[in-house]
C-alpha cells in the first residue's frame, strides 16, 4: 500500500502540469486580455478628449501609441514572448515560488491571496464543522425513522435546499432578511462592519455573528442534501447487516447498537471526507461572495477572472489544485484508516 501512495504523490506532478498549462494557454489567446483592456482605456480616454489620430504607431481613438511604448506595455503584461516560453518562465518562477505581481493591485501575489486567507477559512471551516453536526444527525432519525412522517417532510425539505443554488439561496435571504428589507435582521453583506474596530468585544461577537449567518446557511444549502441521503442510506445499509442482528440478540438497546456499532461503520464513507479539510482554504464561493460582497478567496478569484488579472487567476488556481490533489490523497489514507479491509495496490 506504500508504493500506492507513493505513486499517487508521483502523479501529482504531471497531474498539477496539466492543470496549470491547459489554463494558461486559455488565459493567454482568450480575447479581452490585460493588454486589449488597456488599449481601451486609452481609446476611450481619446474619444473624450476629442484628439486627433496619429499617423504612425498603434492608433487607440484620439491617442496615438508609438511602437517602442506598445512594445514595452507587451513586455510588462509578458507577451513579447510566444505562449509557451511564456508558460516555461511563469513555471519556473514558481518554483522559487515568485507567483509575480498583481496587474491590479501592484503587489506581489503572494501578498494578494494571502490576506484573503483568514475570511476564507473562517467561513469555509463553520461551514464544513455546521455540515457535519447537522447532516450525520439528521440522517441517522432518517435512517432510523425511514418511511415515517418526519423522514418524508425533512426528505422534501433537503431536496427543496439542493435545488436551489447557493448564491440564489443568498440572494432571496437578502431579500427577506437583508438590511432595508421586509425584515430587516441581518446587514446586506460584507464580513464586519465598518466600525467593527471601534465595538466593544461584546458588540464585536454579535456584529460578526450577524454578517455570518447567511452567507454560511448559502455554504450549506449545496452540501446539505448529498451528506444527509449518504448517512441515512449508509446507516440503513448498516442496520440490515447480520452483526447488527446479532447485537439487537444479545438484548443490547437499541441506541447503544445503533449508535455504537451501526453507526461507527456508516461513518466509514463520510469521514474521507476530512481529506479535503485542507481545501477550506478556498471554500469560499465565487458567486457566494459576490452576492454578500464577502472579500475573500472566492470575490478574488471571481474579480481577477473578470478584469483579467492573470498572475492572481493562476496563483488560486496553483494553491487551489495542489490542495485538492492532496485532499485527494489523504481521503484515500483516511478510508484505509477507518476501514482495516480496504487494501490499495
Amino acid at each position: 500500500m506504500t508504493s500506492y501512495f507513493i505513486r499517487r504523490f508521483l502523479l501529482i506532478i504531471p497531474t498539477f502540469l496539466g492543470i496549470t498549462l491547459i489554463t494558461f494557454f486559455i488565459l493567454q489567446i482568450v480575447p479581452g486580455g490585460p493588454l486589449e483592456r488597456e488599449l481601451l482605456k486609452l481609446r476611450m480616454g481619446g474619444q473624450m478628449q476629442g484628439g486627433e489620430v496619429g499617423t504612425s504607431g498603434q492608433q487607440t481613438g484620439g491617442i496615438e501609441i508609438p511602437e517602442s511604448a506598445l512594445q514595452e506595455m507587451k513586455k510588462f503584461y509578458g507577451f513579447d514572448l510566444p505562449i509557451h516560453e511564456r508558460y516555461i518562465r511563469w513555471l519556473g518562477n514558481l518554483l522559487t515560488l515568485d507567483l509575480g505581481r498583481s496587474y491590479v493591485y501592484a503587489e506581489p501575489v503572494w501578498d494578494v491571496i494571502v490576506s484573503r486567507f483568514p475570511i476564507s477559512i473562517y467561513f469555509g471551516l463553520i461551514g464544513f464543522t455546521l455540515t457535519y453536526l447537522i447532516c450525520i444527525p439528521l440522517g441517522v432519525a432518517k435512517a432510523v425513522k425511514s418511511g415515517s412522517k418526519f423522514d418524508l417532510a425533512s426528505s422534501i425539505l433537503v431536496f427543496m435546499g439542493y435545488s436551489i443554488p447557493g448564491w440564489a439561496f443568498g440572494t432571496i435571504m437578502l431579500v427577506l432578511f437583508g438590511g432595508g428589507s421586509l425584515w430587516d435582521v441581518f446587514p446586506l453583506g460584507g464580513f464586519r462592519s465598518e466600525d467593527f474596530e471601534s465595538l466593544t468585544l461584546g458588540s464585536q461577537i454579535v456584529d460578526q455573528f450577524y454578517h455570518t449567518v447567511l452567507p454560511v446557511a448559502s455554504y450549506l444549502v449545496g452540501s446539505f442534501a448529498t451528506l444527509t441521503i449518504l448517512t441515512k442510506n449508509s446507516v440503513i445499509e448498516n442496520l440490515s447487516q447480520d452483526y447488527i442482528r446479532t447485537a439487537f440478540a444479545k438484548g443490547l438497546s437499541e441506541k447503544r447498537v445503533i449508535f455504537k456499532h451501526a453507526l461507527r461503520n456508516s461513518l466509514i464513507p463520510l469521514a474521507t471526507g476530512l481529506g479535503h479539510f485542507l481545501s477550506l482554504i478556498l471554500a469560499g464561493s465565487f458567486l457566494i461572495e459576490t452576492v454578500f460582497n464577502i472579500n475573500g478567496m472566492g470575490l478574488l478569484g471571481f474579480r481577477s477572472i473578470e478584469q483579467r488579472d492573470y498572475p492572481v487567476t493562476m496563483g488560486i488556481l496553483v494553491l487551489s489544485s495542489f490542495l485538492l490533489l492532496i485532499g485527494n490523497i489523504i481521503s484515500d489514507m483516511l478510508y484505509a484508516v477507518f476501514d482495516p479491509r480496504i487494501r490499495f495496490k
